[in-house]
């Protein structure tokens, strides 16, 4: 889990390297570093922590140079230190890397039975020491290169820079994404596009397996198994001005404002310019033959998937399962050749999920992909891809691709409901005209920041909490509870309301905060009957609701912040606002990097 870049340019590569590691530190923050070949001299420069720290190092101790790489690291091996920052460099060669190789020890003790001494913790160490030792053995840069991928096993992007090799950079990938941009009379490489996008538009993706010999003037593709491979180069189109904060303190809480837009955005993709139905292009999946919906992904997507469950089976009535991707391949599920896989994944390149559909993708009648990233693995290698509009999400805790995550499994689950026959023309008019006005209606929610903050006062103080939900609003008690842990650092816990009794309460007492969120629909008096139990109990219930709610339980509640009111299926879209503003605010409160939270990082590239 860590941004690559590298430059084969017409200028200094430092500022260059510094400003597209800046656009990939969500992918790792722990330390960065950049190495560059000048007049034929491999020099190399790292810093621990977040990179405004090598900024600084690089003002004082500047590197020359035209080819460079780059890397900000999400320690997997080794503690996050100098030794252990990349590039890693063994005298003639230096190597940036993302992802785990899992043969590295078996490879370092053949190494050190050769003499090499080691001087890291770090499984990308034993790369370059191995490359190393072929360019001992007399084989060019190029050749050694290859030789090293050749005898990996694990995941990886990687980059090689040589000394005395102005004009080569080595690329290559198993697992974890790499591109290659294209430039006049310059070259580059990149974790994703949005990286290479200030310097590039045009950009060839490296299939699964592939290496590159990349200089100014060519780009040479092999695949695994060594010959030539043609891949093709794309234009791509990425919004810069999405990748600033806009004058917002944090990218969290402007990708929380941004969402009426882009929800909006994403609405009108799935919706028929001729007819204004709520569609889905390219969708070819007969449902009324789909016998099972299995959704596999993780974290915050996951429990996109668990909302939609509920919609799946109540509105579609197609049995659903729901897998946490890490777990889903390693228990070995029976897959039926009538049921569908989909997976859900913001970055479209999460390892685990990645793992899933292959294990899938010869089992089931169709694969779906829900992603963010258009050109990502799990979006190409899926036989049906659904982009969910988000645009460029930098903040480490997902927003608004959660939500846009929900609109686009809204349009599948509608689509799929009106083939069994199981979603009238009335009904589907409501849905159709609910959804349309969401982005209104989330805007709505949004005015009601201030009242928010104002609870965070006292949520702040707390070391735990909880977060009670029923029905499909359970996931986003799930949801809550997540966000507030991630970037707060308040252990929290989501359960459904009626599983309260079961064990849970015995936590309550007058010191733990129970956040509730229950619009007014079918199942509110149950969950009213549970606040009650709390209450008793002397546990402060903050009560999310809607008027109608606040009007029938606000009594005896500590706070109550009130939602516009919604169709019950769009709720947990909706709802998913106080959510975020809840973890945001206390966050803010106390004083935690909330966009770039301890130990996490944005793209889940390994497992």
């Amino acid at each position: 889990m860590c941004g690559i870049v590298g430059i084969l340019g017409n200028h200094e590569a430092a500022p260059i390297l510094v400003d597209a590691l800046k656009r990939l530190e969500y992918r790792g923050y722990d330390s960065a570093g950049i190495a560059t070949v000048d007049a034929g001299k491999l020099g190399r420069r790292r810093a621990v922590g977040k990179l405004v720290n090598l900024s600084d190092l690089l003002v004082h101790n500047p590197i020359a140079g035209k080819a460079g790489i780059g890397h900000t690291r999400w320690a997997t091996h080794g503690v996050p230190n100098i030794v252990n920052s990349h590039p890693h460099r063994a005298k003639d060669v230096a190597v940036v890397h993302n992802g785990i190789i899992e043969n590295f020890k078996e490879l370092r003790d053949e190494l050190s039975q050769n003499g090499v001494v080691f001087e890291t913790d770090t499984d990308t160490e034993t790369v370059v020491q191995l490359c190393m030792s072929y360019l001992k053995d007399g084989l060019s840069p190029k050749y050694a290169a290859a030789a090293t991928i050749d005898r990996l096993e694990g995941a990886y992007a990687l980059c090689f820079l040589f000394e005395g090799e102005d004009d080569l950079l080595i690329a290559a990938r198993k697992g974890s994404p790499l591109a290659i941009g294209h430039g006049d009379g310059e070259m580059f490489v990149g974790s994703d596009a949005l990286a290479l996008a200030p310097m590039t538009d045009k950009v060839t993706y490296l299939d699964e397996g592939d290496w590159a010999i990349v200089t100014r003037t060519s780009l040479e593709i092999r695949d695994a198994s060594g010959t030539l491979a043609n891949r093709e180069m794309r234009t791509i189109k990425v919004d810069l001005g999405t990748s600033d904060k806009g004058g917002y303190k944090h990218y969290m809480m402007k990708e929380i404002a941004e969402q009426p837009t882009v929800l909006a955005e994403a609405i009108t993709h799935y919706t028929d310019p001729k007819t204004g139905g709520i569609s889905v292009p390219g969708l070819d999946i007969d449902f009324a033959n789909v016998d099972k919906i299995t959704m596999v992904a993780c974290g915050t997507a996951y429990l996109a998937c668990s909302v939609a469950k509920y919609w799946f089976e109540q509105v579609a009535r197609i049995p659903c399962e729901v897998d946490v991707a890490s777990e889903f391949r390693y228990r070995e599920p029976p897959m039926s050749d009538k049921s569908v896989a989909m997976f859900v994944s913001q970055s479209g390149e999460t390892a685990d999920t990645l793992a899933a559909l292959r294990y899938c993708s010869d089992k089931v009648s169709k694969t779906v992909a829900v992603v963010n990233v258009a050109e990502s693995s799990i979006s190409r290698e899926s036989d049906i891809s659904l982009p969910i509009h988000a645009g460029v999400e930098i903040g480490v805790a997902s927003t608004k691709a959660f939500t846009c995550q929900l609109i686009a499994l809204v349009a599948l689950v509608i689509s799929a409901a009106r083939a069994r026959g199981e979603l009238d023309a009335k009904s589907e008019q409501v849905l159709r005209t609910e959804l349309t006005s969401l982005p209104g209606i989330i805007n709505q929610s949004l005015a009601q920041q201030s009242e928010i903050d104002e609870v965070t006062i006292e949520l702040s103080k707390a070391s735990d909490a909880l977060f009670l939900g029923r029905g499909a609003m359970y996931p986003l008690a799930l949801e809550g509870a997540l966000k507030l842990k991630e970037i707060s650092y308040i252990h929290a816990e989501g359960y459904a309301s009626g599983e309260l009794k079961h064990g849970p309460i015995a936590l309550v007492d007058e010191h733990m905060p129970v956040i509730v969120l229950a619009p007014k629909d079918d199942l509110f008096d149950k969950t009213v009957s549970n606040m009650q139990e709390v209450m008793a109990r002397g546990g402060k219930v903050l009560l999310v609701t809607d008027p109608k709610g606040a009007e029938t339980a606000r009594d005896g509640v500590w706070k109550t912040i009130i939602m516009p009111p919604v169709h019950n299926m769009l709720a947990p879209i909706l709802y998913a606002i106080p959510a975020q503003l809840i973890a945001y605010y206390t966050a803010v409160r106390k004083g935690t990097d909330v966009d770039q939270p301890r130990n996490l990082a944005k793209s889940v590239t390994v497992e």
